[in-house]
């Protein structure tokens, strides 16, 4: 134990310990007690810590190094002061971004820092400037003034968001963000992803995926149209990894609420998901593409829109037994949405020439979960009479075709 603190309980724990049972591990319990902390307020315990300092000195011939008093957290008033600086330096975007650094240097010291950042009420404050950053329109006679200032606004916003992503709020500093002006916060990340630079886009889709995973359903069933097309942007400009992951989140968590699937549907999602599994061969993002657009094929435009283009066949195809397990089944279930409810003669014919029947003979011979063969099956057993007989399958795979 270096750093004593005592939680509201009474009980002492080492800082770090305890730090990461609250805040990585997200519990809101005393560990030995077990029970519910209203607060996550942690008081240095400085009678144990100089006895523990007493002990280290005492036994200093034995090789043992006095442990250093450590640096206090910052306290929440401490925070409310920064931030109120912070206000005052608005009208200059200078002195503000100077202060959002200072902030983000705080929260970046420990995790204790950001909670107590929140708690001071540093999300809706960030908000706030990321919202007047995004819809300010400079009104300076000179073009050169209304350049710098656009820049120096831009700047702040950029500042702001990724500091208020990097604070990790906690699920109810996400809904209150949601919240905030009748949800009008969730458009704001949709005109960042619109019009920022590629990092703010990347930090606005990685902050809205962590907004949507604790919506509440009616939050998710009103996501308005125009935002599906700026997610779906993000995903088509290959940002970077981690944004094109969260985008794929975010529609696996919008997609089955309302009509979200049109929405994504009508954004081009189904196009853009196939160049992704054209263009990636990483296990995960493979996977993910399928989840999403297994959720789109669930709908009569979604297979629409799969079968007219010239790759959706195939590339759903050709993931089969060459990612994972995962993406072999999410795979499956796409062709099995297919030959139940879009299977015309001309798609039958597509799924023989193409290789789809073959890979999926070759489904039953191999080592895939029971889930997958099922579905496999299903699938041939539907459409057997024209894809049996047909010279197209391989005459090696005719004796596993399902009876």
């Amino acid at each position: 134990m270096k750093d004593p603190v005592t939680v509201p309980t009474g009980i002492t724990y080492d800082r770090e310990s305890i730090e990461k049972w609250l805040f990585t591990g997200k519990n809101n319990t005393c560990p030995l007690t077990k029970q519910v902390l209203s607060d996550f307020e942690l008081t240095p315990n400085h009678t144990l810590r100089r006895l523990i300092q007493s002990w280290c000195t005492l036994h200093a011939s034995l090789g043992i190094e006095r442990i250093p008093t450590p640096r206090p957290p910052v306290t929440k008033s401490q925070v409310t002061k920064l931030l109120q600086d912070a206000a005052k330096s608005s009208s200059s975007p200078q002195q503000l971004v100077k202060c959002l650094r200072r902030l983000r240097s705080i929260a970046n010291e420990k995790e204790t820092n950001k909670r107590c950042m929140e708690a001071a009420g540093a999300g809706e404050f960030l908000a706030s400037i990321i919202a007047s950053s995004s819809t300010s329109s400079p009104h300076q006679q000179e073009f050169d003034d209304q350049m710098i200032t656009t820049t120096c606004t831009a700047g702040v916003g950029d500042e702001a968001l990724s500091l208020l992503y990097g604070l990790q709020l906690s699920e109810s500093g996400l809904k209150n963000l949601m919240g905030r002006n009748n949800g009008e916060f969730i458009g704001t990340l949709g005109q960042v992803m619109q019009g920022g630079n590629y990092e703010s886009r990347a930090y606005a889709v990685l902050l809205l995926k962590s907004m949507l995973e604790v919506a509440d359903p009616m939050t998710l069933v009103h996501l308005r149209s125009d935002l599906f097309l700026q997610v779906v942007q993000v995903l088509r400009d290959h940002i970077s990894h981690q944004a094109s992951k969260a985008t794929l989140h975010l529609l696996i968590n919008a997609c089955p609420w309302g009509r979200n699937r049109i929405k994504a549907i009508e954004a081009n999602a189904i196009s853009v998901l196939i160049h992704l599994l054209l263009d990636s061969s990483e296990r995960r993002t493979c996977e993910l593409a399928l989840t999403v657009l297994d959720l789109l094929c669930q709908c009569a435009e979604g297979r629409a829109e799969l079968l007219g283009h010239g790759a959706g066949l195939a590339i759903v195809s050709k993931k089969i037994l060459r990612v994972s397990q995962v993406a072999s089944e999410r795979a499956v279930r796409i062709l099995l949405s297919i030959s139940k409810f879009s299977a015309t003669p001309h798609v039958i014919q597509d799924m023989l020439q193409l290789g789809v029947v073959a890979k999926l003979c070759l489904v039953l011979q191999v080592d895939c979960s029971n889930k997958t063969k099922d579905k496999a099956r299903e699938v041939l057993r539907l459409h057997a009479k024209t894809w049996k007989s047909s010279p197209c399958l391989p005459p090696n795979l005719v004796s596993s075709y399902p009876a």
